[in-house]
């Protein structure tokens, strides 16, 4: 088997993960149809956190401290928290498909924050990516407005790029601490600072806790506590030690149009012409900046 390739065990992991990793946008698009969306993720965070504790406590990994604390709380308030507040607050407004195209820009946020913030600088093929995917971002919301975009639809948009600034925010504050800090800790800080902000913001925001579920709801808030907040982060860990990080980075790209597809067939959401055409710009500008950035590792 050469180098570059996947043996069937490894491809099964990735397939795996890219559909649990895609269904994270469909089953929030079925909670907020019922429940406040910041009362759902408080609520999530709140439920998911001892199970992973519970995790870090039987794996025996070393606590951070010091500035990697800082690192793991900014993680937690922009990358987790601000990230899922603000695309879970887009969802109500726009479809979930659409949300998951234009958080897809994350990784176009990051490359540009390495390359001004901390100096990092990007090959020539990188920018090529970062000029498309950037025009492919635009191109979903001018069409869209084109066509009559209504108040609610633009407050969607403007969180939905909000989700993908503070996801990406987060992970450059992370950045630094990345390889010295168990994947399992970081993820139980994470969620708890998440937790904190997401029931300040309900409580601000959306007034009393909802008293209320129906069995749809239920399901789809257990499949995203279960599911996609602990399983898809093991299957990551596993993909990470079974394939190389650029070849996990381009299996990645793949979640924004499946979740879209997703939102279709389950959830009845129309995406237009322009969503589509708008997607493949930004996917394939994408491909180029983590196509350029192996090469340069390499």
């Amino acid at each position: 088997m050469g180098p570059g390739a996947m043996s069937g065990a490894a491809l099964l992991v990735a397939g795996l993960f890219v559909l649990i990793w895609s269904s994270a946008f469909t089953v929030a698009g079925v909670v907020v149809l019922e429940w406040p969306p910041l009362w759902a993720l408080a609520i999530r965070f709140a439920a998911t956190a001892p199970l992973l504790l519970a995790v870090v406590l039987a794996t025996g990994a070393r606590l951070p401290r010091g500035a990697d604390l800082v690192r793991i709380g900014l993680l937690g308030l922009f990358g987790l928290g601000g990230y899922l507040a603000f695309a879970w607050l887009a969802m109500v407004r726009i479809p979930s498909g659409l949300v998951a195209l234009i958080c897809a820009a994350t990784p176009m946020i990051v490359a540009a924050g390495e390359s001004l913030l901390l100096r990092r600088p990007l090959p020539r093929l990188a920018w090529l990516g970062l000029a498309l995917g950037w025009s492919g971002v635009a191109l979903l919301g001018l069409l869209r407005a084109w066509d009559g975009l209504a108040a609610a639809e633009a407050l969607g948009f403007l969180f939905a790029i909000g989700a993908a600034t503070a996801q990406a925010l987060g992970l450059l504050a992370y950045a630094p601490a990345k390889g010295r800090i168990d994947l399992w800790v970081a993820s139980f800080g994470q969620t708890t600072v998440a937790g904190l902000l997401c029931l300040l913001l309900a409580v601000v925001v959306e007034g009393p806790p909802p008293t209320a579920i129906t069995a749809p709801t239920l399901a789809a808030l257990l499949w995203s506590m279960l599911v996609v907040g602990i399983g898809a982060y093991a299957l990551n860990f596993t993909m990470l030690r079974q394939v190389p990080a650029s070849t996990a980075s381009a299996l990645q790209l793949l979640a924004p149009p499946v979740a879209a597809v997703f939102g279709w067939a389950l959830l009845d959401e129309r995406l237009y012409l322009s969503d589509v055409l708008g997607g493949l710009l930004t996917l394939t500008g994408l491909f180029l900046l983590v196509r350029a950035r192996s090469r340069a590792a390499g």
